[in-house]
């Protein structure tokens, strides 16, 4: 049977052939768990009483808050250390950097593995033509208690890029031109193939940028067929000999799709969006006050390279601030080596610890409310990376930007910054979160109750419950912070009752892997979601919570907040009282209906 890169990998985890829409069990080779998700990842252990399957391949990696600077942090980042020494875990700690790097260049995986991470961005394994996945703390903890996860075999799009880049485009600026073509939830639910002249062309940071950016398209992971130089690297961080996993030519695929990018110019994408793409020269001149370099997308000793070379001789504008984090500290030693950090430092830019960076809240990175940020991070949806907006580029451009005190390539900086004027922009009053409510606890198989129609696509985690709650452990408390960072429904908490029912658009939930976003309806007592998809992780965690959700596009279908309506599981049969009419939705799946009916995926 041909069977493309996906198919193959998972075929070799479970035992058997596969085909899209298979659901099996998939062992995985290196199971992580982060600061921030690792404390629920051994409360879920302890609170079931699991063991672990395999030590040697479970892992802890602290990369969110490498400083160790918040009390919340520093406690979770201890309850792991301390349970990792009680069973032999290895804890990659806040001084390594972001896992999903050292996962590759500490050869836990190899080209054909499979990874699975409390990281939305473990698909950066497919650079190496591995399988990684973001989950959230359940699965994890499953995965660390059974070797294996469930998992269900998406079907594969096969992209191609034509052409040749401009001489001033970057992987970075590949990555945001295949945003431009997809949207937000272009590849939902797909494993993607790229293949192209300039792709065979990419080294593995290239890979990596272009990689780490697939979470942003919706895809579950974007897969790179490894070259002779990426198996020679897998070969010597790992000690074996991998010999790479590729489809068959006559590998059936669900779609197949060209994307031009010959002579491509240095891109950018505008705030709140990182599929709001443009060329630079139509965003250039915008007054900047900040500027991030790194993150796992371009935290890459070729990234600091890069920088380096637009900042050597040259200082930061007046007033602007240059962060950069390399992405691990084997980079940062790299970096210090060979005399970038002295470069950076004469340009007046701030280097910190290597790690996740202000990506995860967690460090430097953040901005403040009005601040305009220009980025070589991944997301810019609003309030991820602070209260101001977020400008995404590759290392070159937000280098140059810096320099120059506003947006502009690197072969356009000009002989003087500009300068900040006298008037500081108003800074706007936040709101005081509502009080938190308890969750139902009842399992029906048919849920009436009144609904909240919220007709907006691509809501991500971010804005169902932002990161700066991400300490918290505590379903009970969660609820007050549902939809605090979404316009128009930060009272959401306040007029919810237990019962109610939520309706929204496509890819609900895209963005972070964090539980918290699908634990939050469960303290508010909400019964049912429903939205016409959700992101590939948010699924996985509402189903594992036991939390139901049901796709279903209803958002067209007249309903007002307030109307009532009746909703079958098992048939997926959704009435309307008002009107008595019905939509169809998808039922539950045996093992979502199982699931569900367990309380969760770890109750046995």
């Amino acid at each position: 049977m041909s069977q493309t890169i996906i198919e193959k990998i998972l075929a070799a985890h479970c035992g058997h052939p596969v085909k899209p829409g298979d659901i099996v069990d998939v062992i995985i080779d290196a199971r992580v768990a982060r600061d921030f998700g690792g404390a629920n990842v051994v409360k879920n252990l302890q609170n079931n009483a699991l063991e672990i399957n395999d030590p040697k391949r479970t892992f802890f990696t602290f990369d969110c808050n490498p400083g160790g600077s918040d009390q919340n942090y520093a406690s979770n980042q201890q309850l792991c250390r301390i349970y990792a020494r009680e069973h032999g875990i290895r804890i990659y700690d806040i001084n390594c950097g972001i896992g999903t790097h050292l996962a590759i260049d500490r050869g836990l995986v190899g080209p054909g593995d499979t990874f699975v991470s409390t990281d939305s961005h473990a698909n950066i394994l497919g650079a190496i033509g591995a399988f990684g996945q973001g989950m959230g703390d359940q699965d994890i903890a499953a995965a660390w208690s059974n070797g294996s996860v469930w998992f269900k075999t998406p079907p594969t799009i096969k992209v191609t890029l034509t052409g040749q880049p401009g001489p001033l485009s970057t992987p970075k600026d590949i990555a945001l031109a295949i945003l431009t073509n997809t949207g937000a939830n272009g590849f939902l639910g797909y494993a993607v193939e790229f293949y192209g002249s300039a792709v065979d062309a990419l080294d593995l940071p290239g890979r990596i940028t272009i990689s780490s950016m697939n979470t942003e398209m919706g895809g579950i992971i974007g897969l790179f067929p490894p070259n002779q130089a990426v198996l020679d690297y897998c070969n010597h961080a790992s000690g074996k000999k991998y010999k790479g996993v590729y489809a068959d030519p006559d590998a059936v695929y669900a779609k197949e799709i060209e994307i031009d990018i010959d002579k491509l110019q240095p891109m950018m994408a505008r705030p709140g969006h990182p599929e709001d793409v443009a060329p630079i020269t139509e965003i250039a001149g915008r007054k900047i006050d900040s500027a991030f370099i790194g993150s796992c997308t371009n935290g890459r000793i070729e990234d600091m390279r890069a920088a380096a070379k637009i900042l050597k001789g040259r200082k930061v504008a007046p007033g602007v601030l240059l962060k950069i984090v390399p992405s691990t500290d084997v980079v940062w030693r790299q970096c210090q080596q060979e005399g970038l950090f002295d470069i950076f430092k004469n340009a007046d830019a701030l280097v910190g610890n290597a790690g996740c960076a202000g990506c995860a809240n967690g460090q430097i990175g953040q901005n403040g409310p009005g601040e305009v940020t220009v980025s070589t991070g991944n997301r810019n949806f609003a309030g991820k990376q602070g209260k101001g907006e977020v400008y995404l580029a590759s290392p070159a451009t937000v280098a140059a930007s810096a320099v120059a005190g506003q947006i502009c390539t690197a072969d356009t900086i000009p002989d003087k910054p500009a300068l900040f004027s006298n008037s500081p922009p108003a800074v706007k009053k936040t709101t005081t979160p509502a009080a938190s409510r308890k969750p139902s606890v009842t399992k029906p198989t048919t849920v009436t109750g009144r609904v909240w129609v919220i007709d907006q696509d691509n809501i991500d985690t971010d804005m169902i419950y932002h990161n700066r709650y991400l300490a918290i452990t505590d379903i009970a408390e969660m609820g007050q912070y549902t939809f605090d960072n979404l316009n128009g429904w930060k009272n959401f908490p306040q007029k919810v009752q237990p019962g109610d029912i939520v309706i929204t658009g496509k890819n609900f939930g895209a963005g972070s892997s964090r539980q918290q976003a699908v634990d939050c309806f469960k303290s508010l007592g909400v019964s049912l979601l429903i939205a016409e998809s959700f992101g590939a992780i948010y699924e996985r965690n509402a189903i594992n919570a036991g939390m139901p959700i049901m796709n279903a596009a209803c958002t067209n279908a007249g309903l007002k907040n307030g109307d009532k309506i009746s909703v079958d599981f098992e048939s997926g049969k959704i009435s309307i009282d008002r009107n008595k009419k019905a939509i169809q939705g998808q039922p539950f799946p045996n093992i979502q209906m199982d699931i569900y009916q367990r309380g969760g995926l770890l109750v046995r």
